[in-house]
């Protein structure tokens, strides 16, 4: 064998090993992928979808979503009387593994005619049925909701919480078929930024997360029950799991701010556990890695 033959058989064996080399992060390194992305860009609403009750697809009415000062706001100052509008902001993606942050403020005062179990009350719905395949009157779409509360003034009321329009969950082992459930969390009074975070995996586990620790856990969202009228019942089949679906914020008769709403997609990782683990421990999420 001459000696360009063998110089180049030796070129390809380093290229090759190198290449080798390469195909995964070595140990301790950083996942590229894995990445806050942000979903409110600050500037417009272009990549959201509106649907408020009583109107079509597509219709922002009386401006209830806007953006101003760099905020995602919703407002009522267009509104007669509230009437149960209820009102959801899809982002225009369905996803299926992820972490969800969101900053949001309670302001102002609630619109006239709004219920007073709305009073300072939102939600950022999780899992969410397709906004096309909702019905024009239809107020709240099937999904898990992460609801946001803001105090009183004077009395205990955490955020956070669990509520389940056309939903179950497995909490505890068992069913759970109340339509809502208070967090662990504590009282957030006044115009404060609060920030809320979940994690969400498939149909197996959802932790709320707020200051890092986990205020609520469930598992096993699945389609179910009621609190969402009307709908199309070949989209309520009863007994489906969510394993994904579209996140939205909601417009629930009081003026809400969102600072930040930003998201970690986990779906890359989602079938290698210790993979999905060193990606939520690199992310600082790391107590949340064991019962996964």
């Amino acid at each position: 064998m001459n000696e360009s033959v063998i110089k180049f058989k030796i070129t390809a064996l380093i290229l090759l090993l190198a290449t080798v080399g390469c195909t995964g992060p070595k140990e301790n390194e950083k996942d590229p992928n894995m990445e806050w992305v942000q979903l409110f860009n600050g500037k417009d609403l272009d990549d959201w979808l509106i649907k408020i009750s009583k109107h079509d697809l597509g219709e922002n009415f009386a401006n209830t979503f806007r953006v101003e000062d760099g905020l995602m706001k919703v407002r009522y100052d267009g509104y007669e009387a509230f009437d149960q509008q209820y009102g959801h902001i899809f982002y225009k993606e369905p996803y299926s593994h992820y972490l969800l942050r969101v900053e949001y403020r309670f302001v102002g005062e609630q619109a006239p005619g709004g219920e007073g179990w709305a009073l300072r009350n939102s939600g950022a719905m999780l899992h969410s049925q397709d906004p096309n395949s909702m019905l024009k009157e239809q107020d709240f779409p099937i999904c898990v909701e992460g609801q946001l509360l803001g105090g009183d003034g004077e009395n205990e009321r955490p955020t956070s919480n669990l509520c389940t329009p056309g939903t179950h969950v497995i909490m505890d082992g068992e069913l759970f078929t109340p339509h809502c459930v208070n967090s662990s969390s504590k009282t957030y009074h006044g115009e404060d930024w609060v920030t809320a975070e979940f994690l969400v995996l498939g149909d197996s586990i959802v932790h709320h997360i707020l200051e890092g620790k986990s205020v609520l856990s469930y598992g096993k969202p699945q389609i179910g029950g009621g609190n969402v009228n009307p709908f199309d019942p070949e989209v309520k089949v009863d007994g489906k799991p969510l394993t994904s679906g579209f996140i939205s914020l909601q417009s629930e008769s009081h003026p809400i701010d969102f600072r930040k709403v930003e998201l970690v997609d986990l779906s890359r990782v989602r079938k290698n556990q210790s993979q999905l683990n060193a990606s939520l421990v690199q992310l600082g999420f790391g107590d949340f890695t064991s019962d996964n």
